[in-house]
């Protein structure tokens, strides 16, 4: 596929997003690599990996309808929270926050009426700064865990209900709480159940990291403002194309691609890069579901996060002159005409001519593209993923186009996507250590 030409980006949207390696083919670079009998050979085994998935109606993860029956639940506890409250703290660490956060990034710019604070990082002096700043009566707590066990989640939750009790609040405690998590016995569950709030069960059939789509993300979906429909009929058209043209389809491409180079060209990053802000915590997102999903067994690339134009001015010297060991990942948007725009005659007096009469998006538009060509004249390898706007069915495509990636390419490594057994070592240490410690 040849480099899409400006021209050419102002016209795209029809199908919500595209992809490119540049000036010359996919299947001529990789020639050029001498990969093309190894890229082949693991195309195809992708590509009957996505037909095998497709004929059990793809994974659970991927099945998150938009009219799906936890749609009048999640709108049900929307409706309830943002009734109630100015501010929502959301407990949940790795899935069950990060997924979320990508999410509603996109509604940064208060699109809805309650403020959401995400404080997935088990930190005391980002607690105790949150609570000085929040009113006890007007602030609603959505604690969320698959497994209803995760240590941090649930020192969290204590110290929410801790801290509201201390204050002002409604006559009924539990009218300040809802519970994501799975049926069955389970402290989170059990909690919630004391407490007389809402519990929402999370699907037992999709992973953390994988749960974006589920009620775990898209409830704060709605509460700030965000269409949970679009999110997912976004993921459905991607899915549609992934059944429908698997060969071709961005996922199984990447995946192929990926697998080639790690196990040909001594490739053992992936950097995805985006050139939006908004982006920036779905860059956090990809690097959990990557890592947490393919390292194993000794196996495994490792996700190195950036947002542009920032960060050409921080990692790119390393991604340009350091070891060509990147796959790199651009995700762009057409920004021609867009932002604020530059005073010729003030441009001109400072000598910056160049910058006369351009807005602040065709800057950035330039400077994505020269970064790409730079990096792609020092033989590094480029893939850049065009949306066609930052919204809701994009970025829910961009999800779930990911996440089969990541499936896929777990597929060519030979390895199990959806486990982790490596973390546990670490939880149960660390719950040995706290009854190891003197009160």
């Amino acid at each position: 596929m040849a480099t899409l030409s400006f021209a050419e980006i102002k016209e795209f949207g029809k199908n919500m997003f595209t992809y490119s390696f540049g000036k010359e083919s996919l299947e001529a670079q990789v020639e050029a690599l001498g990969l093309t009998a190894a890229y082949k050979a693991n195309l195809e085994k992708a590509v009957a990996h996505a037909k095998a998935l497709a004929a059990d109606g793809l994974l659970p993860f991927a099945r998150q309808a938009s009219n799906g029956p936890d749609m009048g639940p999640i709108a049900a506890a929307c409706a309830r929270i943002t009734a109630s409250c100015d501010d929502l703290i959301v407990l949940g660490t790795g899935g069950s926050s990060l997924g979320a956060q990508a999410a509603i990034a996109l509604a940064r710019f208060n699109k809805g009426k309650v403020r959401i604070h995400t404080p997935d990082s088990l930190c005391p002096f980002e607690m105790d700064l949150l609570f000085k700043e929040l009113n006890t009566r007007r602030t609603h707590v959505l604690a969320i865990s698959k497994s209803g066990t995760t240590a941090e989640t649930l020192a969290q939750l204590l110290a929410c209900r801790s801290w509201i009790e201390s204050g002002e609040h409604a006559e009924n405690l539990g009218d300040h709480f809802t519970f994501v998590t799975e049926p069955g016995k389970r402290p989170l569950r059990t909690y919630g159940e004391k407490l007389g709030s809402p519990i929402l069960d999370h699907p037992t059939d999709v992973g953390g990291r994988f749960s974006v789509l589920t009620n775990v993300g898209m409830l704060p979906v709605a509460v700030s403002g965000l269409s949970v429909e679009a999110f997912r009929k976004g993921a459905e058209d991607v899915c549609e194309d992934f059944i429908a043209h698997p060969e071709t389809a961005a996922a199984v491409v990447g995946a192929a691609l990926t697998q080639t180079l790690s196990e040909h060209k001594g490739i053992t990053q992936v950097l995805i890069m985006p050139y939006a802000e908004s982006l920036r915590a779905f860059t956090r997102w990809h690097g959990q579901l990557w890592a947490e999903s393919l390292g194993k067994d000794g196996l495994g690339t490792t996700p190195v996060r950036a947002v542009g134009p920032v960060d050409q001015h921080s990692q790119l010297q390393l991604f340009l002159d350091g070891p060509n060991d990147k796959f790199c990942t651009f995700i762009t948007i057409p920004s021609f005409g867009k932002g604020p725009r530059i005073d010729p005659d003030e441009a001109k007096a400072y000598g910056l001519d160049y910058m006369a009469g351009r807005t602040i998006g065709d800057t950035v538009t330039c400077q994505s593209r020269a970064t790409q060509e730079t990096l792609r004249a020092k033989d590094r390898t480029v893939r850049e993923i065009v949306i066609d706007a930052l919204s809701e069915e994009n970025l829910g495509g961009l999800f779930v186009s990911f996440m089969l990636e990541t499936v896929v390419t777990a597929h060519l490594m030979g390895i199990n996507a959806f486990d982790q057994p490596a973390v546990e070592e670490g939880k149960i240490l660390t719950r040995q250590y706290l009854n190891e410690l003197e009160i």
